[in-house]
């Protein structure tokens, strides 16, 4: 999750070797010549400003939103004791990972985009916290969005055999094999001396672009657990579909010949007979409470993935595709696919909060009484 340059979308400034030589327009390679005054062209500095500060308060208040919304999330399952279970335990990791993001390297990040030529003047050892925090929050935030798709995946395909005790026990070893993978793709490069993150010469800080890292890095921390919720939600998908299906099928009982019509509210059951020989009742079935609160489960899980997918994917592409073909993507490119990447830690406590009224009356509980 290295840093790009937002200001290296904006035309870079070059002073000339010959004295009285400038002229006041860009140059054929597209670097702007100072005028002899030492000003660039009034307004190509005014769009050029107007754009900078709109780009920079639109990412000042992403990364705002980006932690109190997941600070709320963490506070409120702190607090609200019906919460201290499964699978809260997973949303709470996931906010935790993904308020780090917000709070230790967005701010850094948008730092070394200001600096023009992504030069890093915060010194090395800086540089190897950004980094290493960097890669182990998102890495961590991407593992979690796994981990909250296969305990949904468990949940619906083995509710028998997937207990509370068993849901307990497996939460507690994914998010802690999450936080482990997390830290050992992070710190490698400083344990194992994977490539070098910092550059003193150029005054560069991003990840070790050491090919063999790249690759183990960059599947670690994103196509494996890419595959994990793909392969997950199409198992979530057909069994969902099948079970549903099922139930949904009208069932032929015999019963007295004798009319009745009988609704139960809490099962949202109809049961109707019809008098002839021999008697028959047609009973359809809609959805259950329950039935409902799997689906709503089910959709949250898919557009938690199509989110992170969309979110995620264009960053780790380039990331992947640089080392091996020894090219480089241009830096505003860089930058739109870190930034797209970052706002996945917006996005999902949007979504697990709006697909779960608890977490609706809990919010509303709490800012009444705050009152």
């Amino acid at each position: 999750m290295e840093a790009a340059n937002l200001s290296a979308a904006a035309p870079s400034v070059a002073l000339p070797s010959g004295a009285g030589t400038c002229s006041g327009s860009p140059s054929p390679s597209g670097v702007v010549e100072l005028t002899p005054g030492g000003a660039v062209p009034p307004g190509r500095e005014a769009s050029l400003s107007v754009f900078t500060v709109l780009v920079v308060t639109l990412l000042v208040l992403l990364i705002a939103a980006t932690f109190l919304w997941n600070l709320l999330v963490l506070v409120t399952i702190l607090r609200v004791r019906a919460f201290h279970r499964v699978p809260h335990n997973l949303v709470a990791s996931t906010a935790v990972s993904d308020a780090l993001v917000a709070a230790l390297v967005m701010p850094l990040s948008l730092v070394s985009e200001l600096s023009a030529g992504r030069r890093w003047r915060l010194g090395r050892s800086l540089c190897h916290v950004w980094i290493s925090f960097d890669v182990l929050c998102c890495t961590a935030s991407i593992w979690n969005v796994a981990a909250i798709a296969l305990d949904r995946y468990w949940t619906i395909t083995r509710h028998l055999q997937y207990t509370l005790r068993t849901r307990r026990r497996a939460s507690a070893l994914m998010i802690a094999l999450t936080w482990a993978l997390s830290a050992l793709i992070a710190l490698a490069p400083l344990l194992f001396g994977w490539g070098e993150v910092y550059d003193a010469q150029l005054q560069r800080c991003q990840v070790s672009q050491e090919l063999s890292y790249a690759v183990f890095s960059t599947c670690g921390a994103f196509y494996l657990p890419l595959g994990v919720v793909l392969f997950v939600y199409w198992k979530i998908y057909k069994a969902a579909k099948f079970r549903f299906g099922r139930r949904r099928r009208p069932t032929v009982l015999p019963l007295p010949t004798t009319r009745q019509t009988r609704q139960a509210p809490q099962e949202a059951e109809m049961v109707f007979t019809a008098r002839c020989r021999p008697t028959v009742a047609f009973q359809a079935s809609g959805d259950s409470w329950q039935e409902q609160k799997e689906k709503r489960a089910a959709m949250m899980v898919g557009i938690l993935i199509g989110v992170f997918v969309l979110c995620w994917i264009p960053f780790f592409l380039a990331e992947l595709i640089s080392p091996l073909c020894a090219c480089s993507l241009p830096p505003i490119w860089k930058s739109i696919f870190l930034w797209l990447g970052y706002s996945n830690s917006f996005f999902n406590p949007l979504i697990y909060t709006a697909f779960n009224k608890n977490y609706n009356d809990a919010f509303r509980s709490f800012f009444t009484k705050q009152k």
